[in-house]
């Protein structure tokens, strides 16, 4: 179980571990909840069910408050000597507070320790305000590719990914 504890400008409090099944509902309204600015998608991001099957391939990190409450949570997946990471949701009520740096950077310390040496991610065509986060983080555009999202787009959205790559240092 990962049981760092990242910077967080609003509290010193809040810890990162590994995600269990227990947390499945949680990570769904928090995914929800930060993905709800997503209108171009028909229906929610997420579902229990969805990401139930999401952790038979990967796993979660989940941000925890004191009281146990979820508050961010990062999907990590293993890719060969690289991962992937991905649905980085923060509540909005914590947004903007650097919880989701926080997170990012957690991913990549719990990657770096089984021996991966290359991050990805995919940002939406749709969400360009993205882009700028990541490359401060030192993510760079790689490619692009097709987006297969888990509900329709609604009517005269088109979108593709944008993969971003980060070599991982020591």
């Amino acid at each position: 179980m990962l049981s760092s504890e990242h910077s967080f400008t609003q509290s010193s409090n809040v810890r990162i571990r590994s995600a269990t099944l227990a947390d499945v509902s949680a990570i769904v309204a928090v995914t929800n909840a930060a993905f709800a600015i997503e209108t171009f998608i028909d229906g929610t991001r997420t579902d229990e069910d969805h990401l139930t099957l999401q952790m038979q391939t990967g796993s979660f990190l989940v941000a925890q408050d004191p009281s146990g409450g979820v508050l961010a949570s990062v999907y990590i997946e293993i890719r060969g000597k690289r991962r992937y990471f991905g649905m980085l949701a923060v509540d909005p009520a914590h947004q903007r507070q650097g919880l989701g740096l926080a997170m990012v950077q957690a991913a990549e310390d719990h990657c770096r320790k089984q021996g991966c040496t290359a991050m990805d991610l995919l940002v939406l065509s749709l969400r360009p305000e993205l882009l700028p986060f990541y490359r401060k983080r030192g993510y760079i555009e790689m490619a692009t590719e097709e987006f297969h999202p888990s509900q329709p787009l609604k009517a005269g959205f088109e979108c593709h990914c944008i993969v971003m790559s980060k070599v991982l240092g020591e």
